[in-house]
């Protein structure tokens, strides 16, 4: 796993430190052994974990840009992690809130932090509609981060609101994502952002995406709405 994880960070312009690299082999094995108890991730293997986990997750820092040095950042809806812990392995000086509305996932990444010895993380088990309502969480980070499977438009709805005035929604597509952007272009207005472009870069052969989305103005107080209502009438 080491030498794949130096070359493919390397190849996104990433250098990994030895205890980066320490951290990475031990949060593969908790992943692992996880996995047979709850069911975490579809992906098996350390390659795998690797390069669809772990250097896929590296390319939200590539579009971030130097901004993500000591930056306050919420991934939402993170799973197992991603992308929110790799980047905070690889680069440690990011103040990280992992927020998921499944209990169990929360859990095992506060006993994966403890065991990895990583600090100034927090886990959060709620949902994004209703903590981005917290005065202490709402417009406070530089950057959301998000590798959820929901169309963009619902994802702005969920994450803009967490971003601070001048601070981006980083969202991680596929490069067909073309129409998704387009169709979100209005969701984000709405919410007091735009969308400034996309950082692509490739893994396994395969060109993955980040979308952009720089927050210009405060977030208006009706948003974010229930869930069901983003479901069924986004924006």
């Amino acid at each position: 796993m080491r030498e794949i994880l130096i070359a493919g960070a390397s190849r996104l312009g990433i250098t990994l430190s030895e205890k980066a690299l320490s951290q990475f082999e031990a949060y593969a094995g908790e992943l692992e052994r996880e996995n047979e108890k709850i069911n975490l991730t579809a992906v098996r293997g350390e390659r795998e974990i690797a390069e669809r986990h772990f250097l896929d997750s590296l390319g939200v820092l590539c579009a971030a840009g130097d901004d993500i040095k000591g930056a306050k950042v919420i991934d939402v809806g993170c799973g197992a992690g991603f992308p929110g812990l790799p980047m905070k392995i690889a680069e440690p000086s990011i103040s990280l809130t992992s927020l998921d509305s499944t209990e169990k996932r929360i859990l095992f990444l506060r006993r994966l932090i403890e065991k990895l010895g990583l600090e100034g993380i927090e886990c959060v088990f709620a949902r994004a509609e209703e903590l981005s309502r917290d005065e202490s969480r709402r417009e406070s980070f530089d950057f959301a981060v998000s590798r959820a499977v929901a169309r963009l438009n619902v994802l702005c709805e969920l994450c803009l609101p967490f971003v601070k005035v001048g601070g981006s929604f980083l969202a991680m597509k596929t490069a067909s994502a073309d129409d998704e952007i387009v169709e979100a272009g209005r969701a984000a207005a709405e919410l007091g952002a735009e969308i400034s472009g996309c950082h692509d870069y490739e893994i396994l052969g395969a060109v993955h995406r980040i979308v952009i989305i720089k927050k210009l103005a405060r977030t208006p107080e009706k948003y974010p709405r229930r869930f069901a209502k983003i479901q069924k009438q986004p924006l």
